[in-house]
């Protein structure tokens, strides 16, 4: 299948490493223009300088989404975008009754907000054009809420409720809107989250079966996810290809999540 994203414009939120860094690869491969994003414009440029090493056309769109100047400052650089990604978000474990109000701002916020100023941003574009893909980066803890981090399961859950409802405002534009259930996967920020419930002294291979064997026994994967594994379904859900997928919650999850619909 081609994923042809040729004279296409992408932004990809929190994308100097990790999920989003392949994400931006993934969709610069098949042809877009991708805008790399980070609070700090040297990492930002650090991210796009390493991924254009290896080609594809990408630029820097610093900006802490966080807030509305943020938003605005990407905004400026990147009036017109084709491909909206909100990957940005936040997670830590933490004690349910610990969790303060300003964590939970913090997280509502980063992980919630900051889609919804940029898809307010975007999508009247995107419809007036008549085609768009906006893709929301939710978690299987959107539906399995970990007690470790319920501040973080709320905010993806509430990030499905975000793209379906302003997947019915697409409605009839040639627009889709979709959210992409990603399930626990192996990046440098997780690997520091594993070791924050497993033993620090094993190595990595060893923690990581321990983690998955006592904190997320229903994966179907046994092993924690690659980045470019979630960025292939992305990258297909941006694409012509899948027109007909809108208002979904699309799971990329190992078969985390103990359900047979999505």
């Amino acid at each position: 299948m081609a994923l042809d994203l040729t004279g296409r414009t992408a932004l990809v939120t929190g994308s100097t490493q990790g999920i989003g860094e392949a994400i931006a690869k993934a969709l610069a491969l098949a042809g877009a223009r991708v805008g790399v994003n980070g609070r700090s414009p040297a990492k930002t440029d650090e991210a796009v300088a390493r991924l254009a090493a290896d080609g594809g056309d990408y630029f820097a769109a610093p900006g802490d989404l966080a807030t509305e100047d943020g938003a605005a400052a990407v905004a400026r650089i990147a009036p017109d975008v084709d491909v909206l990604v909100n990957n940005l978000g936040v997670f830590g474990a933490q004690s349910a009754l610990e969790i303060t109000d300003d964590d939970w701002r913090r997280y509502w916020e980063v992980n919630v907000l900051s889609a919804v100023r940029l898809i307010r941003t975007y999508l009247p574009g995107m419809t007036e054009r008549g085609w768009g893909r906006v893709l929301s980066i939710a978690s299987d803890s959107a539906i399995v809420i970990p007690e470790e981090m319920i501040h973080y399961g709320t905010s993806k859950t509430a990030l499905l409720a975000v793209s379906r409802g302003f997947a019915k405002a697409a409605a009839g534009t040639g627009v889709t809107v979709n959210a992409v259930i990603a399930g626990p996967t192996h990046t440098g920020g997780v690997e520091d989250f594993v070791y924050q419930l497993v033993d620090r002294d094993l190595p990595w291979d060893e923690a990581q079966r321990e983690f998955m064997r006592r904190h997320r026994p229903q994966s179907l994967l046994r092993r924690l996810i690659e980045p470019e594994e979630i960025a292939n379904l992305v990258a297909y859900l941006s694409s012509p290809l899948a027109s007909a997928t809108t208002g979904a919650a699309v799971r990329v999850d190992g078969g985390y999540v103990d359900s047979i619909i999505p």
